[in-house]
């Protein structure tokens, strides 16, 4: 990337995060609705210290404040007390991101910046962007008003449902990972060899309709559907439905709230906020199961990355639309079976920036292929997003697999 790109991608984004929170109030951007959730002031905050941190290598008093997990580093508040804190005010943290905004420009103008770590700088805040609306979502949905996050955003006329079709993959020895050129995180290297056996894959991500029949087929209170800690976990939270799910009164329609508000389930619209738990329980229900990431990135690896992104302000999953192989990239990050762990040959980066992924690697299961709340520019086949397995609050669905040669 040239200079002037540079500098070009580094405004867009850092303007992204301010556009994502403007239609905030200041009571909006302190609040943290859960532990797993941050305020958005301090997504503002913390995407500025990284720069500082990691490209300026300057320290500040607030580097206390503003860092997340970086034990190299120093010292920090813990994360479910990042709420509490009031000061800095938000006009403060607005402040303090031109300030750093104009250093890193004239650091790059004198040709002092390191660019590979820059261009890390800027997917972290890319990440962080898709963070601040999740966890916007969860403040806001969980309050008894359950007010709309903007009221503009795009309300799609129902869809008609897209039977599900199948695609085979031969299998045999594949590759994935990311290659040597171009940005991507360290867990997605080394690229690799790895045996896929034979097998298929649905055309389109589990849909409304088919959470819809499972609620319907009593799917929340059979354990013969559930992995032992999906099933406890699903009782011990009272789970009857996705996150943000209700019935109205009167004639059970299913309403949930988006980042528009309250609005009817729309049966045809790709499913979304499912834990890995209630993912794996409605493919066993469908007699299916999740796919490999292995699986997964040989059956996207040859599709263009298109799709409903973060970039089309439609903020909210689609419905499945076309022939073939569909919404592979966007409307939902697609749980896989795969534990997060390393890659054969993985090396953490040197110093505090290998703490970005390597330390996470037990416990959590990998995501693919971004969300509605996904940069565009952000995704690539090979990117391994990972949550906890009983995390909803993210814009995670499914799409169903299975052996080759089962019916």
């Amino acid at each position: 990337m040239s200079d002037a790109a540079l500098v070009e991608r580094y405004r867009h984004v850092r303007e992204r995060s301010l556009s994502v929170c403007a239609p905030l109030s200041a009571e909006d951007a302190q609040i943290q609705s859960m532990p797993d959730a941050s305020p958005a002031k301090w997504h503002l905050a913390h995407t500025t210290w990284f720069f500082e941190t990691f490209v300026l290598a300057e320290q500040s008093p607030w580097s206390y404040l503003f860092n997340s997990y970086y034990e190299a580093v120093g010292a920090r508040v813990e994360r479910d007390r990042r709420g509490l804190m009031t000061r800095p005010a938000l006009a403060e943290v607005l402040a303090y991101r031109e300030q750093i905004d104009a250093r890193v420009h004239a650091a790059l103008a004198a040709g002092r910046c390191d660019a590979a770590i820059l261009e890390l700088g800027l997917h972290h805040e890319q990440q962080h962007q898709e963070l601040m609306l999740t966890d916007l979502k969860h403040a806001l949905g969980t309050q008894p008003l359950r007010p709309a996050y903007r009221e503009d955003l795009v309300r799609d006329r129902p869809a008609s449902i897209v039977p599900v079709g199948w695609q085979t993959f031969a299998g045999g020895i594949i590759e994935i990972g990311a290659g040597e050129r171009g940005f991507a995180y360290d867990c997605e290297r080394p690229r690799h060899r790895v045996l896929v056996e034979p097998f298929r894959i649905a055309t389109r991500p589990v849909c409304n309709a088919e959470v819809i029949a499972f609620v319907a087929d009593g799917g929340y209170r059979e354990p013969r559907l559930w992995l032992s800690d999906g099933f406890a976990t699903a009782q011990r939270e009272q789970w009857t439905a996705p996150l943000y799910w209700e019935q109205r009164r009167g004639d059970g329609a299913w309403l949930h709230y988006t980042l528009g508000g309250v609005r009817e389930v729309d049966p045809a619209e790709t499913a979304c906020h499912l834990s890995y738990f209630e993912a794996d329980a409605i493919a066993r229900w469908a007699g299916a199961r999740l796919p490999t990431e292995a699986e997964w990135e040989h059956a996207a690896s040859a599709q263009p990355i298109a799709g409903n992104f973060a970039d089309d302000d439609r903020l909210h999953p689609a419905s499945a639309q076309g022939p073939g192989l569909r919404q592979l990239f966007g409307d939902v990050w697609e749980w896989t079976q795969s534990a997060f762990a390393p890659y054969p040959g993985f090396r953490p980066a040197d110093g505090a920036l290998g703490e970005y992924n390597g330390k996470f690697m037990c416990g959590q299961l990998v995501l693919r292929g971004g969300s509605c709340f996904t940069p565009r520019d952000h995704v690539r086949a090979s990117y391994r997003n990972f949550f906890a397995p009983g995390a909803r609050w993210q814009m995670t669905g499914a799409r169903l697999c299975s052996d080759g040669g089962l019916s």
